[in-house]
């Protein structure tokens, strides 16, 4: 874990997952960040990188489910998935340098960075680092991939950088030594943690240490009242929000 204080706003707000969406309201929107701010939440967002490597605000790595084309989200440069219409509304896929200017320090951003095998993350550090250095509102990234928080750490030391980890069967940290050593990778501000995973006595044990403790994705009554009884913020959407 970092030696470092992660900032006292991190854990005084709680996050729309993927912006404040619904049925009307595509996630990772910029409708669904108006909704986000209008309801007096931060936002957590996905960020990958588009062909041309402008970071996308997008979740999923192909564009299928949320604009029904079947290419991977990053063959398309970022000109054309801004053409692109999510769920059928006039909403579309945005570079994070607009999502930044709407969001405008309104409200908190949590930024995922998205990774996967074989991926140069640290590419997409590179390019979100640049973007916020002229962002002047609250933010911090994570990612599952706990190189980011590392890169950060080495080349932008002012940015509160956080490891994602969950414990079931996807992702890579399903054993207690793949998480140590992710923990021990990443040496994060905070973590932000599956809410399914909660109560775990090692994440108590950092928590009581002084690690921030996220947790992820409160969407009903019980998992809200087990994050709030063992995270210190919530990222949550659907029924879990408050």
């Amino acid at each position: 874990m970092s030696k470092r204080r992660a900032p006292d706003w991190l854990t005084q707000w709680e996050y729309a997952h993927r912006g404040l969406h619904g049925p009307d309201v595509p996630e990772n929107s910029l409708a669904g960040a108006e909704a986000a701010i209008a309801a007096g939440m931060g936002i957590e967002c996905d960020v990958q990188r588009s062909a041309d490597d402008h970071p996308m605000v997008f979740h999923d790595w192909e564009l299928e489910r949320l604009t029904g084309r079947s290419e991977a989200t990053e063959a398309l440069d970022a000109d054309n998935l801004e053409t692109l219409r999510l769920l059928g509304t006039d909403q579309h896929p945005v570079r994070l340098a607009k999502f930044l200017d709407v969001v405008a320090g309104r409200v908190p951003l949590l930024i995922e960075i998205k990774s996967k095998r074989g991926y140069d993350v640290d590419w997409t550090c590179v390019y979100v680092a640049r973007l916020l250095e002229e962002y002047s509102g609250p933010y911090a990234v994570m990612s599952f991939d706990p190189r980011v928080a590392r890169w950060f750490r080495r080349h932008a030391p002012r940015v509160c950088a956080g490891l994602v980890m969950r414990e079931d069967e996807r992702g890579d940290t399903q054993t207690s030594w793949r998480r140590k050593l992710a923990l021990w990778i990443a040496k994060p501000d905070f973590l932000a943690y599956h809410v399914a995973a909660l109560p775990s006595p090692w994440v108590a044990g950092l928590r009581a240490r002084g690690l921030p403790v996220l947790t992820w994705t409160v969407n009903s009554p019980e998992t809200r009242a087990r994050a709030m009884a063992h995270a210190d913020a919530l990222i949550a959407e659907g029924a879990g929000l408050a």
